[in-house]
């Protein structure tokens, strides 16, 4: 059966990504609620913040030969009793909001940043579905799942359909009992060119914390 994601495991090296794991922890909750709502670009210039210092660091390994202009990235957090993320493809939201067009990346990836109860990245070819809970697709039977893991990258093409199962590793369908481990990942998105209004993290005065 096709695989339609890459795994690198230990994609990053141990002390920055021990550095990482500490600068999204002194975040707390900043923008907790506006989690995936806050995204920066970066465009491979001198890293002003350790995620564009993790950007630089994967660029070989996952670019390769494609023509990218940069990267869309925000951080992900969440309680995997309580997930808010239905299926869906990356696109330029704010040129989608405005004007219907779909413009997708050309690779999307994930970093998990710790190792959580259930928490599941899906990826699939399938549609999201609005008449199913959290949008899922009607099949999920060929599609792949990836298991939160400290340090592992995932990626896959831009224009796939994703989302994440809950602690249980089922379709999220309202909020479980009890609270679970907050799962937390580095999202990054790969584009030939840069996003509709996208700031770079050097642009605000947002996750501060990253800096150090």
């Amino acid at each position: 059966m096709e695989t339609l994601v890459q795994l690198t495991e230990a994609a990053v090296p141990a002390p920055l990504f021990r550095r990482l794991l500490r600068c999204v922890g002194a975040v707390g909750t900043e923008r907790l609620r506006q989690t995936y709502q806050t995204t920066f670009w970066y465009d491979f210039g001198p890293p002003t913040n350790v995620v564009e210092e993790v950007i630089l660091t994967l660029r070989p390994d996952v670019v390769g030969r494609r023509r990218i202009a940069g990267v869309e990235w925000w951080l992900s957090r969440m309680d995997p009793t309580d997930v808010r993320v239905d299926f869906h493809q990356d696109r330029d939201e704010k040129l989608a909001l405005r004007t219907g067009e779909l413009v997708h990346p050309r690779i999307s990836s994930v970093l998990f940043l710790n190792r959580v109860r259930g928490g599941a990245l899906v990826v699939t070819r399938e549609l999201p579905n609005p008449d199913n809970p959290s949008l899922a697709p009607s099949r999920l039977d060929t599609a792949d799942l990836v298991a939160p893991r400290p340090n592992r990258l995932v990626r896959f093409d831009g224009t796939l359909t994703h989302g994440v199962l809950d602690a249980e590793n089922r379709i999220p369908d309202g909020r479980l009992p009890g609270r679970a481990r907050q799962r937390r990942t580095l999202v990054m998105n790969w584009w030939g060119h840069r996003p509709t209004d996208i700031p770079r993290w050097s642009e605000t005065r947002l996750y501060r914390a990253l800096g150090g």
